[in-house]
């Protein structure tokens, strides 16, 4: 009988172990590779390196008006197109490395919202503005692309419809030596059928020199 018994213990104790191995756990039936669950990880931020000058709004038109390398026939031209709205746009952004952003400003017809001019400002440390790249072209657009100015020009035929010039210039100024100087330049040739029609091969306007991209100001 006490044989009988210590097999009986010993039976149950086995399937006491047996019901572990079945629930899983680190018992002999667990079945596949163990797989490590992810670690959420936080992805450093970077930071900007410098620090973006200020950028002080400017009341672009009064500008220009008192600007006295604008061209009469530009300051006679700017009037409101509707209202209080002056055909006039005004970009902020560093490409001189002044304390406070630069400003470009593109003046344009109200008939057909084509460009007569594009003017960049560069701010004194007095807080007044002068004026250090003009181009008063037909159809001139200037904006502010990753610290350099890049002027389009579009160009048109004797014949072209306006929303169908024959090409355009696109160049790209760099700030150097107080001064801005031709970094690059693109000319695009586009299509010259329009419905159907054969147009006349495109008159350029008068490049602006490389040499002397910004007129003289002495504000």
């Amino acid at each position: 009988m006490a044989a009988s018994g210590t097999a009986l213990a010993g039976l149950a104790a086995f399937g006491l172990f047996c019901v572990g191995c079945a629930t899983g756990g680190t018992g002999t039936r667990d079945e596949g590779p163990a797989v490590s669950q992810p670690v959420a990880q936080a992805s450093p931020r970077s930071t900007p390196s410098g620090t973006a000058p200020a950028t002080r709004r400017v009341d672009a038109v009064a500008l220009l008006k008192r600007d006295p390398t604008v061209s009469e026939r530009v300051r006679e031209g700017l009037r409101p197109c509707a209202g209080k709205a002056y055909p006039v746009d005004t970009s902020y952004g560093s490409m001189t490395g002044g304390t406070s952003a630069d400003v470009v400003v593109n003046v344009m017809s109200c008939a057909d919202s084509v460009g007569v001019g594009t003017y960049v400002y560069r701010a004194r440390e007095d807080g007044s503005y002068e004026n250090v790249f003009m181009a008063e072209v037909p159809a001139v657009y200037g904006i502010i692309d990753r610290g350099d100015l890049v002027v389009t020009t579009q160009i048109y035929g004797s014949k072209d419809p306006l929303a169908y010039p024959s090409g355009s210039e696109v160049v790209t100024y760099r700030w150097a030596n107080e001064r801005f100087t031709e970094h690059d330049r693109v000319h695009n040739d586009f299509s010259r059928a329009v419905d159907g029609t054969e147009i006349e091969a495109p008159t350029q306007a008068e490049p602006v020199d490389p040499d002397s991209p910004a007129e003289p100001s002495g504000n």
